[in-house]
């Protein structure tokens, strides 16, 4: 991570202004560019969003592959459909375990969220956000994928690095499987660890990505 994603992810972490002021977003049009990073950090439009998405996915395929558990990137899976749609759309899923429980595939969807979503109207409650984020996941998809013979994992994190119930469960187990394998100290830590910076490394980058001047 360089300095300047260093000190980015600090003032949005800190909720310090990092820009001048509130102005409209360049690429959306429709939100402001509010000068604590929010909506840089989650416009679907801004380029950097499906950035910060496919980076954590790499990386959680990597930590599986070092703990030697098979899986596969955006699978296709012509059971994932939307709902609202009413067709397949051969939504892929975003990493495909084999064998994950009983014999059975697991579909990983991932999610991203703001802690500080509802703030004003609910006040903060600390993991509010991904338990909803999860509750959703399991609500579009979790049926589809037990009706197809898999098990759905919603993998629901938030901008602060806080993960949901079901990615920590399912983390937990990735860590044992790499504690049998490495008797060091840093092996043990190394799935929270590096999954924890790589969140925090993909929201640095799209923060610094729209800033006007070089934090100082």
């Amino acid at each position: 991570m360089s300095a300047v994603e260093y000190k980015a992810i600090l003032k949005y972490r800190l909720m310090i202004p990092m820009y001048p002021e509130d102005e409209t977003c360049p690429i959306c049009r429709k939100a402001c560019m509010d000068k604590y990073g929010e909506h840089a950090v989650h416009c679907k439009e801004l380029p950097g969003f499906k950035y910060r998405h496919d980076w954590l996915r790499d990386v959680l395929w990597d930590i599986l592959r070092r703990a030697g558990i098979s899986a596969k990137k955006k699978a296709p899976v012509n059971f994932l459909t939307d709902p609202m749609e009413g067709r397949s759309t051969l939504r892929p899923a975003d990493l495909l375990v084999f064998g994950w429980a009983r014999g059975k595939h697991a579909c990983v969807d991932l999610t991203g969220v703001s802690p500080l979503v509802g703030l004003r109207e609910n006040g903060f409650v600390a993991g509010q956000t991904t338990r909803k984020a999860e509750s959703k996941k399991v609500d579009k998809q979790a049926k589809a994928c037990a009706e197809n013979q898999h098990v759905f994992v919603p993998f629901a994190i938030d901008t602060f690095g806080s993960l949901a119930p079901e990615a920590i469960q399912f983390l937990t187990r990735v860590q044992r499987a790499i504690h049998n394998n490495c008797s060091t100290p840093r092996g043990r830590d190394f799935v929270f660890g590096r999954l924890g910076f790589a969140i925090q490394k993909g929201v640095a980058a799209q923060l610094v990505v729209r800033l006007p001047f070089v934090l100082m």
